[in-house]
Formats: C-alpha cells, sequence, structure tokens
C-alpha cells in the first residue's frame, strides 16, 4: 500500500474528504519525524513505537576491491510494533 492508496482507505472508512484526509495524514507523519527527530520517542498504543537509536562505527568492506572501509557512526530510526499490532498480523 502506498501513501495515495491509504488516504484513499482511511477516507472512504472516516467519511472525509480525501484532501482533508491528505492533510492529516501529512500532519501526522511530520509530527512523528520531528519528534524523534528531537530525540522523543513517539508511543501509539496498540500499534508501537517510534524512537531514535544510535549504530556505531564499524569496519566493513568495500565490495568491489575487498579493501576494509570505515562505516561512520549514524542516528537510526526504530520501530518496534505494540502488542495489538503483532497480534492482528499472527492472525491471534
Amino acid at each position: 500500500m502506498n501513501k495515495q492508496e491509504l488516504i484513499d482507505e482511511v477516507a472512504a472508512s472516516t467519511g472525509q474528504s480525501k484532501s482533508s484526509t491528505g492533510e492529516a495524514i501529512d500532519a501526522i507523519l511530520e509530527a512523528v519525524t520531528s519528534a524523534v527527530t528531537r530525540g522523543e520517542t513517539v508511543q501509539l498504543i496498540g500499534f508501537g513505537s517510534f524512537a531514535r537509536g544510535a549504530r556505531s562505527e564499524r569496519v566493513g568492506r568495500n565490495p568491489s576491491t575487498g579493501k576494509p572501509i570505515t562505516i561512520p557512526a549514524a542516528k537510526t530510526v526504530k520501530f518496534t510494533a505494540g502488542k495489538a499490532f503483532k497480534d492482528a498480523v499472527n492472525g491471534a
């Protein structure tokens, strides 16, 4: 499912217009992105939580030459699925 299909499905289930639903989804995504960027955790009970993580510097290999290279440290985004979401996916 892509973003437009999500907008269509949410608009159909809520009875709202597609444009207002699209604006609402954009606002939700912006709020989550902004909070995680600031280092906050976003918890949506029953769905899951988004948090910022860290990946330390490590040594990898250049696939074309085989020489070792240093991969720099980076910030990452972690998503942990909530219990209700996991149960729905597993058919419980």
